[in-house]
Protein backbone atom coordinates (compact mmCIF):
# COMPACT_ATOMS: atom_id res chain seq x y z
CA UNK A 1 0.00 0.00 0.00
CA UNK A 2 2.77 2.35 1.05
CA UNK A 3 4.79 1.41 -2.02
CA UNK A 4 1.82 2.20 -4.29
CA UNK A 5 1.47 5.69 -2.81
CA UNK A 6 5.16 6.45 -3.41
CA UNK A 7 4.80 5.36 -7.03
CA UNK A 8 1.82 7.74 -7.51
CA UNK A 9 3.79 10.69 -6.09
CA UNK A 10 6.72 10.04 -8.41
CA UNK A 11 4.41 9.83 -11.45
CA UNK A 12 2.75 13.18 -10.57
CA UNK A 13 6.10 14.94 -10.15
CA UNK A 14 7.33 13.63 -13.49
CA UNK A 15 4.16 14.89 -15.28
CA UNK A 16 4.49 18.36 -13.72
CA UNK A 17 8.12 18.67 -14.81
CA UNK A 18 7.20 17.69 -18.35
CA UNK A 19 4.50 20.42 -18.54
CA UNK A 20 6.78 23.15 -17.23
CA UNK A 21 9.44 22.40 -19.87
CA UNK A 22 7.04 22.40 -22.84
CA UNK A 23 7.62 24.98 -25.64
CA UNK A 24 4.21 26.65 -25.06
CA UNK A 25 4.87 27.19 -21.36
CA UNK A 26 8.34 28.66 -22.04
CA UNK A 27 6.96 31.07 -24.66
CA UNK A 28 4.27 32.26 -22.26
CA UNK A 29 6.84 32.82 -19.52
CA UNK A 30 8.98 34.94 -21.84
CA UNK A 31 6.11 37.33 -22.64
CA UNK A 32 6.09 40.62 -20.74
CA UNK A 33 3.38 41.22 -18.12
CA UNK A 34 1.93 43.87 -20.40
CA UNK A 35 0.82 41.13 -22.79
CA UNK A 36 -1.47 39.70 -20.12
CA UNK A 37 -2.79 42.97 -18.75
CA UNK A 38 -3.85 44.46 -22.08
CA UNK A 39 -1.33 47.33 -21.79
CA UNK A 40 1.18 46.12 -24.33
CA UNK A 41 2.48 49.01 -26.48
CA UNK A 42 3.77 49.01 -30.02
CA UNK A 43 6.50 51.25 -31.44
CA UNK A 44 5.64 53.78 -34.16
CA UNK A 45 7.18 52.66 -37.39
CA UNK A 46 8.42 55.22 -39.88
CA UNK A 47 6.66 55.31 -43.22
CA UNK A 48 6.51 57.60 -46.26
CA UNK A 49 3.35 59.13 -44.77
CA UNK A 50 4.88 59.56 -41.33
CA UNK A 51 8.70 59.65 -41.67
CA UNK A 52 9.30 61.25 -38.25
CA UNK A 53 9.54 59.58 -34.88
CA UNK A 54 6.45 61.43 -33.68
CA UNK A 55 2.97 59.97 -33.69
CA UNK A 56 0.40 61.52 -36.05
CA UNK A 57 -0.87 64.76 -34.49
CA UNK A 58 2.02 65.00 -32.03
CA UNK A 59 3.80 68.38 -32.27
CA UNK A 60 7.58 68.62 -32.25
CA UNK A 61 8.40 71.06 -29.44
CA UNK A 62 11.98 70.04 -28.78
CA UNK A 63 14.31 73.03 -28.20
CA UNK A 64 16.34 73.85 -31.30
CA UNK A 65 13.83 72.35 -33.71
CA UNK A 66 13.03 74.11 -36.99
CA UNK A 67 9.52 75.02 -35.84
CA UNK A 68 10.81 76.41 -32.55
CA UNK A 69 13.42 78.59 -34.25
CA UNK A 70 10.89 79.85 -36.79
CA UNK A 71 8.49 80.94 -34.01
CA UNK A 72 11.28 82.65 -32.07
CA UNK A 73 12.38 84.52 -35.18
CA UNK A 74 8.82 85.64 -35.78
CA UNK A 75 8.59 86.94 -32.20
CA UNK A 76 11.95 88.69 -32.49
CA UNK A 77 11.10 90.38 -35.80
CA UNK A 78 7.78 91.58 -34.40
CA UNK A 79 9.59 93.05 -31.39
CA UNK A 80 12.06 94.89 -33.61
CA UNK A 81 9.22 96.39 -35.65
CA UNK A 82 7.48 97.40 -32.41
CA UNK A 83 10.49 99.17 -30.88
CA UNK A 84 11.27 100.80 -34.25
CA UNK A 85 7.84 102.44 -34.14
CA UNK A 86 8.40 103.40 -30.50
CA UNK A 87 11.74 105.11 -31.15
CA UNK A 88 10.32 107.05 -34.09
CA UNK A 89 7.42 108.14 -31.88
CA UNK A 90 9.90 109.45 -29.31
CA UNK A 91 11.72 111.49 -31.94
CA UNK A 92 8.42 113.40 -32.32
CA UNK A 93 7.54 113.57 -28.62
CA UNK A 94 10.85 114.53 -26.97
CA UNK A 95 11.09 118.09 -28.40
CA UNK A 96 7.71 118.86 -26.80
CA UNK A 97 8.96 117.61 -23.43
CA UNK A 98 12.14 119.69 -23.71
CA UNK A 99 10.17 122.85 -24.52
CA UNK A 100 7.84 122.25 -21.59
CA UNK A 101 10.63 121.73 -19.06
CA UNK A 102 11.49 124.68 -16.82
CA UNK A 103 14.73 123.22 -15.46
CA UNK A 104 17.57 123.90 -17.91
CA UNK A 105 19.47 120.78 -16.95
CA UNK A 106 16.36 118.68 -17.58
CA UNK A 107 15.67 120.35 -20.95
CA UNK A 108 19.29 119.77 -22.00
CA UNK A 109 19.18 116.10 -20.96
CA UNK A 110 16.02 115.55 -23.00
CA UNK A 111 17.54 117.17 -26.09
CA UNK A 112 20.69 115.08 -25.68
CA UNK A 113 18.54 111.97 -25.50
CA UNK A 114 16.71 113.10 -28.63
CA UNK A 115 20.02 112.87 -30.51
CA UNK A 116 20.63 109.44 -28.97
CA UNK A 117 17.18 108.32 -30.03
CA UNK A 118 17.87 109.32 -33.63
CA UNK A 119 21.02 107.18 -33.50
CA UNK A 120 19.01 104.33 -32.01
CA UNK A 121 16.60 104.52 -34.94
CA UNK A 122 19.57 104.18 -37.30
CA UNK A 123 20.79 101.15 -35.33
CA UNK A 124 17.42 99.48 -35.73
CA UNK A 125 17.57 100.13 -39.46
CA UNK A 126 20.96 98.37 -39.42
CA UNK A 127 19.27 95.47 -37.61
CA UNK A 128 16.69 95.23 -40.39
CA UNK A 129 19.51 95.17 -42.92
CA UNK A 130 21.23 92.32 -41.06
CA UNK A 131 17.91 90.46 -41.08
CA UNK A 132 17.71 91.10 -44.85
CA UNK A 133 14.43 92.99 -44.39
CA UNK A 134 13.21 96.47 -45.22
CA UNK A 135 12.66 98.70 -42.14
CA UNK A 136 9.05 98.39 -41.08
CA UNK A 137 7.26 99.94 -38.10
CA UNK A 138 4.58 98.10 -36.18
CA UNK A 139 2.45 100.33 -33.96
CA UNK A 140 3.53 100.13 -30.33
CA UNK A 141 0.42 100.67 -28.20
CA UNK A 142 2.53 100.92 -25.05
CA UNK A 143 4.67 103.79 -26.34
CA UNK A 144 1.64 105.58 -27.74
CA UNK A 145 0.04 105.44 -24.30
CA UNK A 146 3.19 106.61 -22.53
CA UNK A 147 3.68 109.64 -24.80
CA UNK A 148 0.01 110.62 -24.45
CA UNK A 149 0.36 110.37 -20.68
CA UNK A 150 3.40 112.66 -20.81
CA UNK A 151 1.39 115.24 -22.76
CA UNK A 152 -1.36 115.07 -20.13
CA UNK A 153 1.19 115.74 -17.37
CA UNK A 154 2.35 118.90 -19.16
CA UNK A 155 -1.24 120.06 -19.68
CA UNK A 156 -2.19 119.49 -16.04
CA UNK A 157 0.78 121.28 -14.40
CA UNK A 158 1.88 124.93 -14.23
CA UNK A 159 4.83 126.02 -16.32
CA UNK A 160 8.02 126.76 -14.41
CA UNK A 161 7.05 124.72 -11.36
CA UNK A 162 8.89 121.81 -9.78
CA UNK A 163 5.71 119.78 -10.21
CA UNK A 164 5.86 120.23 -13.99
CA UNK A 165 9.54 119.23 -14.18
CA UNK A 166 9.16 116.26 -11.85
CA UNK A 167 6.08 115.16 -13.80
CA UNK A 168 8.11 115.26 -17.03
CA UNK A 169 10.91 113.24 -15.40
CA UNK A 170 8.41 110.68 -14.14
CA UNK A 171 6.94 110.33 -17.64
CA UNK A 172 10.39 110.07 -19.25
CA UNK A 173 11.51 107.42 -16.77
CA UNK A 174 8.41 105.36 -17.52
CA UNK A 175 9.47 105.46 -21.16
CA UNK A 176 13.03 104.49 -20.26
CA UNK A 177 11.86 101.55 -18.14
CA UNK A 178 9.68 100.28 -20.97
CA UNK A 179 12.59 100.52 -23.41
CA UNK A 180 14.98 98.83 -20.98
CA UNK A 181 12.57 95.91 -20.65
CA UNK A 182 12.03 95.73 -24.43
CA UNK A 183 15.73 95.81 -25.35
CA UNK A 184 16.66 93.32 -22.62
CA UNK A 185 14.15 90.84 -24.03
CA UNK A 186 15.23 91.43 -27.63
CA UNK A 187 18.90 90.93 -26.73
CA UNK A 188 18.01 87.61 -25.11
CA UNK A 189 16.12 86.48 -28.22
CA UNK A 190 18.92 87.62 -30.55
CA UNK A 191 21.50 85.75 -28.49
CA UNK A 192 19.47 82.54 -28.49
CA UNK A 193 18.97 82.84 -32.25
CA UNK A 194 22.74 83.26 -32.65
CA UNK A 195 22.28 86.78 -34.06
CA UNK A 196 25.30 88.07 -32.16
CA UNK A 197 25.98 91.14 -34.34
CA UNK A 198 22.41 92.27 -33.77
CA UNK A 199 22.66 91.58 -30.04
CA UNK A 200 25.72 93.85 -29.89
CA UNK A 201 23.84 96.70 -31.60
CA UNK A 202 20.88 96.36 -29.25
CA UNK A 203 23.19 96.25 -26.23
CA UNK A 204 24.61 99.67 -27.18
CA UNK A 205 21.10 101.10 -27.09
CA UNK A 206 20.28 99.35 -23.81
CA UNK A 207 23.35 100.92 -22.19
CA UNK A 208 22.22 104.37 -23.35
CA UNK A 209 18.70 103.86 -21.98
CA UNK A 210 20.04 102.80 -18.59
CA UNK A 211 22.37 105.82 -18.46
CA UNK A 212 19.50 108.17 -19.37
CA UNK A 213 17.33 106.69 -16.65
CA UNK A 214 20.09 107.24 -14.09
CA UNK A 215 20.63 110.82 -15.26
CA UNK A 216 16.92 111.62 -14.97
CA UNK A 217 16.92 110.25 -11.43
CA UNK A 218 19.85 112.50 -10.50
CA UNK A 219 18.14 115.57 -11.97
CA UNK A 220 14.99 114.73 -10.00
CA UNK A 221 17.06 114.59 -6.79
CA UNK A 222 18.48 118.04 -7.57
CA UNK A 223 15.01 119.47 -8.20
CA UNK A 224 13.71 117.98 -4.95
CA UNK A 225 16.66 119.49 -3.07
CA UNK A 226 16.14 122.91 -4.64
CA UNK A 227 12.43 122.80 -3.95
CA UNK A 228 13.00 121.82 -0.32
CA UNK A 229 15.56 124.61 0.18
CA UNK A 230 13.13 127.21 -1.18
CA UNK A 231 10.41 125.94 1.14
CA UNK A 232 12.70 126.27 4.18
CA UNK A 233 13.49 129.97 3.53
CA UNK A 234 11.49 132.40 5.73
Amino acid sequence: MRTARLLCVLVLKRNNMAKSSSPKTKAAAQKSPAAFTGTETTAIAASPLNPSKYAPGQRNNEPGSADQEKELMKLFTSGIKDIYWAENQLVKALPKMANAAGDKKLAGAILDHLQQTSTQVERLEAVFELLDKEPQAQKCDAMEGLTKEAESVVESTLAGTAARDLGIILSCQKVEHYEIAAYTGLIGLATNLDLLDIADLLTQTLDEEQSSDQLLGNIADDIFSGSNNKAKKP
